[in-house]
């Protein structure tokens, strides 16, 4: 059994098999170690969205040393019928040597932005195509929409709490992505051990069912948790409940708890009742499938913070950005997918966000020729792994705690226009000279 510090088990396996497939060929035909540049990037954005956020990427870098072909991982390919000697021998052998640069963690992008370049041999750069796309579609849809959420609770701490909506390991990485984005804290310890994120929890309706009175479970609460805790009110009838939850921790009460009902209606009733029994500083805190639209019709109430869970981590509110992960070049020559509705653009992508005078952003450009340089622009590729070193020497918690910041940075160069959450353009006019 696994330690909680050892790695994920077989990382390499977590993979398609008709990357392998490939690799057999191309070993037999000579082309395995052609000099190729794979480009993930995203078509589109989700229906109606105006940017994506990008995250996962420091996540796969920290993955990347431990991709690798053991013994275990060779005998569970041979029992899966992968028995070709020369693709065995080279996985044995693997390690990436290869160079990868791509946007920075928590930057915003658009359609066609080449958020992560990988330049390889062609059996290298292609085996690598399900671990970058699992990682980068998983935590960006998660960031892109924590970030509305975010934007639109204007300020108010949003608190994650998807854990039991998703798998295990994915509820550490959706933790780690929506903190990335701006929400203030997580339920889940694991999240707040591997990456750092703030912890925060209190209790469920079932502690307030365990005792024979509403009560009782107020006052084991605070006992433990202190005057300042959260108590959950609205297990009976609300009410009642905020009139006990005053009444045994007083008018230092930290927060009450609505996690059902008309939330604008009861938020704005529990404030009345809260000021008028002297608990003028009690927060209000509002759970139940909230998403950013929920969270924006909430903004005239008077709410201090918001429980986000189900619509963070599931396809319903996070739907998938779309990444691909294409060839755009061999041995130096462009070349494009031209399936209609999936084409691909050949060569090797540069990128800058265009800023105006005041430091706006107003264009994302992207070609794989130069860029003439202007005023404002930003460089968006930068280097992260040569010959196989990753560059980056930061610890996971430094990463996320670098990439939060930075998204902090270039979300607040973003036109006020990118704040709404109708159906609109992307954020910024998208060039391709």
């Amino acid at each position: 059994m696994a330690t909680p510090d050892a790695p994920p088990l077989h990382p390499a396996l977590l993979t398609d098999r008709y990357e392998l497939t490939m690799i057999a060929a191309a070993l037999a035909d000579g082309t395995a170690d052609r000099d190729c540049v794979f480009e993930a990037f995203a078509r589109r954005l989700p229906h109606g969205r105006r940017y994506g956020v990008l995250a996962g990427t420091s996540r796969l870098l920290e993955a990347l040393p431990r991709f690798r072909f053991g013994d275990v991982e060779l005998a569970t390919l041979r029992e899966q019928g992968l028995t070709d000697p020369r693709l065995l021998d080279w996985l044995a052998d693997f390690t990436f040597s290869g160079d990868i640069e791509g946007y920075a963690e928590g930057e915003l992008y658009f359609p066609g932005s080449p958020v992560l370049t990988v330049r390889a041999p062609f059996a290298e750069g292609v085996l690598l195509e399900t671990l970058v796309l699992s990682v980068l579609n998983h935590d960006s849809a998660i960031a892109s929409a924590a970030a509305r959420m975010v934007g639109a609770a204007c300020g108010r701490p949003c608190i994650e709490m998807g854990s039991r909506r998703t798998h295990e390991e994915a509820a550490v990485a959706s933790a780690r992505a929506a903190y990335l984005a701006g929400f203030a804290s997580t339920s889940n310890l694991e999240a707040g051990r591997r990456y750092g994120v703030p912890t925060t929890g209190t209790s469920a309706h079932a502690f307030t069912l365990l005792h024979d009175e509403e009560e009782a479970a107020f006052r084991a609460q605070v006992a433990v948790l202190g005057k300042g805790t959260t108590l959950l009110v609205d297990t009976y009838d609300v009410d009642q409940g905020i009139r006990t939850a005053v009444e045994v921790a007083g008018p230092e009460l930290g927060g009450v708890r609505l996690d059902s009902g008309d939330l604008p209606t009861l938020a704005a009733h529990a404030r009345e009742l809260l000021d008028e029994l002297g608990a003028t500083g009690t927060r209000i805190i509002v759970t139940s499938d909230l998403d950013e639209y929920a969270i924006a019709g909430l903004m005239a109430a008077p709410v201090n913070g918001y429980g986000v869970g189900t619509s963070l981590v599931t396809g319903s509110g996070a739907p998938t950005m779309g990444m691909v992960y294409k060839l755009v070049e061999r041995d130096g020559v462009p070349v494009a997918k031209r399936a209609e509705g999936k084409h691909s653009v050949g060569g090797r992508k540069r990128a800058v966000r265009r800023h105006d005078e005041h430091g706006t952003a107003v264009a994302e450009v992207i070609s794989s020729g130069a860029i003439a340089p202007e005023d404002g622009d930003r460089e968006l590729v930068v280097p992260l792994v040569e010959g196989g070193r990753v560059l980056a020497d930061a610890t996971p918690v430094q990463a996320l705690v670098e990439a939060r910041a930075h998204h902090e940075r270039v979300r607040a160069a973003l036109p006020p226009e990118a704040w709404a959450l109708s159906r609109g353009d992307c954020a910024v006019e998208i060039v391709t000279p």
